[in-house]
C-alpha cells in the first residue's frame, strides 16, 4: 500500500509573492491554497545583466524577501520578460509604448523566459523556464483596438497569452502556462528540491 504525504504530515503554509491573477489562477488550478503577499522590490535591470540571469535573479529576491518575513511557510516567486532583439520587454507604461511594443513582435519570433524560485527553510531554489513564442503580422489597426481593451497595460510584452492576446499568436515552442507567468512543472520540482510534497492539492512538508 503506498502511503501519501497527506497521510503523515500536515499542509504547509504557502504564499505566493506575485499579484498576478494569472499566477493565482494556476496555483489555484492545480490545488494549491495559498495566500498572496507580492514582494516590494526593484525590478531594474543591473549594467551588463542577460535577460536570464536578470529575471532569475529578481524570482529569488522576491522569494528571499518574504521567506524573511513569513518563516514557517513556503514562498513561491516568479518572474517573467519578454527578449526581442536583446531587448527586454517589460510593462508598457503607456497605451503608445504598448502599441509600440506589439509592432515590434508583430510577425517575429521573440522569447519569453520564466524564473521560479521557492524557499523554505532557509533554503531558496531557482530554475528558468524558456519559451519561443511566434506572432502572426498584426495591423496597426488590430494593435490599437486590442491595447484598447486595457489588456495588454499590466503584462511583460503589452499581451496575454490567456486573453485576447492568443489570437496574437501563430505558434508557441514550450510550456504554456510558462508564458501565462508561472511554469508549473518546474514549480512542482523546486518543491520536491526543498522537502515539499505535492499531493495533487495542498503542499506537504517531508
Amino acid at each position: 500500500m503506498t502511503i501519501s504525504a497527506s497521510s503523515v504530515s500536515s499542509p504547509v503554509r504557502v504564499i505566493l509573492a506575485s499579484q498576478s491573477p494569472r499566477r493565482r489562477d494556476l496555483l489555484t488550478l492545480i490545488g494549491v491554497p495559498h495566500e498572496v503577499a507580492p514582494a516590494d522590490i526593484d525590478e531594474s535591470v543591473l549594467q551588463g545583466e542577460r535577460p536570464i540571469p536578470h529575471c532569475e535573479r529578481l524570482a529569488r529576491t522576491k522569494a528571499q524577501t518574504l521567506a524573511a518575513q513569513h518563516h514557517d511557510a513556503v514562498v513561491i516567486a516568479a518572474d517573467t520578460i519578454v527578449v526581442i532583439d536583446n531587448e527586454i520587454l517589460g510593462k508598457p507604461q503607456s497605451t503608445l509604448q504598448a502599441e509600440q511594443m506589439l509592432a515590434q513582435l508583430s510577425g517575429r519570433t521573440h522569447t519569453v523566459h520564466t524564473a521560479v524560485a521557492v524557499a523554505y527553510h532557509g533554503m531558496v531554489v531557482s530554475s528558468v523556464e524558456t519559451v519561443v513564442v511566434t506572432f502572426r503580422k498584426l495591423t496597426a489597426a488590430q494593435i490599437a483596438r486590442y491595447v484598447s481593451t486595457g489588456e495588454p497595460m499590466d503584462k511583460a510584452g503589452a499581451y496575454g497569452i490567456q486573453g485576447f492576446g492568443a489570437t496574437l499568436v501563430e505558434r508557441i515552442e514550450g510550456d504554456y502556462f510558462a508564458v501565462m507567468g508561472l511554469a508549473v512543472g518546474r514549480v512542482i520540482g523546486l518543491l520536491r528540491d526543498v522537502g515539499v510534497h505535492y499531493d495533487f492539492g495542498p503542499l506537504y512538508s517531508a
